[in-house]
């Protein structure tokens, strides 16, 4: 939050905002270049000279150097980075604009567009653990290929509401479209197509904020080898999907930063010397309107997600009109309403027994 993407320094009105002096903060380096020397051990006296956060070391591993080239991370939550070239483009719709890389003193920056996604191998898990319809992670191929449909099942894994594009935290999760028919199978398949679902989403935000259609999607992540998974995002996004034979790209994108830096130099990163990389494509097996049928029943449940949980106490299940006053009020109100129906019980008596007599 000091940072500014623009200058590529410590913000100094924000250091002033936050009270934080600008002389206790590090020095702002590359991404490629020698920070350093190993001191002890097996690696002493080997430089140091790569550091990337780990999705701009994924977008550097898959190679997307180029505009509008983009990697989506599949892990716990999944991950979309869009390379943007120099150009420092602004979101309007639900994305993240940062800092890409910048491999060395002299070479220019390189921005792109983020999107996340809070559930991704994560409700794998909670098939897992919660439900327990399977024993572990890669049973849920096997129960999505068994039915190879949802039947009609769609699954908005929003446990802790929805991020990009939406940005909406009082969704919750949901299961809809369940009929006598659906079994554990369907739900399996449903929670991949979730995934995919969701990156539908952010690609679609990238497509407008950027202006050009991604050509395809290259992939990485553990959740990339369930084959049904990767089959399902090239149906829905109706683009071939790209998964490298190297799974480790977070890995080598650090490591190409680091053998790049001058100094170093057994790293060319010059796209002439890049070696291609062997991939194995996803291309899409089902028509476009089919495709575009499923993603917009997938809105319309996303849409059901939305607005679960209103106040605090409306998520404990208290149905009182009460529980969303202040406690003083509801206090200083229910005695004004006692002696009010003790004062109208008095008269109402008194007249009674001058009736009487």
């Amino acid at each position: 939050m000091l940072f500014n993407i623009h200058s590529l320094e410590w913000d100094k009105e924000l250091c002033e905002f936050f009270e934080i002096p600008m002389k206790v903060l590090p020095n702002v380096r590359s991404s490629s270049e020698i920070y350093g020397l190993m001191k002890a051990g097996a690696l002493e006296g080997v430089p140091i000279s790569g550091c990337l956060g780990d999705q701009s070391a994924a977008l550097v591993g898959q190679m997307c150097f180029q505009d509008g080239q983009a990697k989506n991370t599949y892990g716990t939550g999944c991950f979309l980075l869009c390379n943007t070239g120099r150009k420092c483009v602004f979101s309007e719709h639900g994305l993240l604009t940062t800092v890409a890389y910048k491999l060395g003193r002299d070479k220019p920056v390189y921005y792109a567009l983020e999107g996340s996604v809070a559930i991704a191998g994560a409700v794998i898990r909670w098939l897992r653990d919660n439900l327990g319809i399977i024993k572990s992670s890669e049973e849920i191929e096997k129960l999505a290929k068994e039915v190879g449909t949802s039947y009609g099942c769609y699954f908005v894994p929003a446990f802790s509401g929805l991020y990009a594009p939406y940005w909406e935290p009082s969704a919750r999760g949901i299961i809809c479209g369940l009929t006598q028919f659906t079994n554990k199978c369907h739900i399996a398949f449903a929670a991949l197509e979730a995934v995919c679902f969701q990156t539908r989403e952010i690609l679609d935000a990238m497509n407008r904020d950027c202006g050009i259609p991604l050509s395809h999607l290259q992939v990485d992540g553990g959740m990339t080898n369930n084959k049904i998974l990767m089959q399902l995002q090239a149906d829905i996004l109706y683009i071939p999907v790209v998964k490298p034979s190297m799974p480790e790209t977070t890995a080598l994108g650090a490591a190409m930063a680091a053998g790049a830096a001058e100094g170093v130099g057994v790293w060319s990163l010059e796209p002439e010397d890049l070696s291609a990389v062997t991939m194995e494509r996803f291309e899409p097996q089902i028509n476009a309107e089919e495709s575009e049928i499923r993603y917009s029943t997938w809105k319309k449940a996303v849409m059901k997600s939305v607005g679960w949980v209103t106040t605090q106490s409306s998520e404990s299940g208290d149905p009182s009109i009460f529980c969303s006053l202040p406690l003083g009020f509801f206090i200083v109100s229910s005695m004004v309403m006692l002696i009010g129906a003790r004062y109208i019980s008095g008269q109402l008596l008194f007249k009674l027994d001058n009736f009487i007599s």
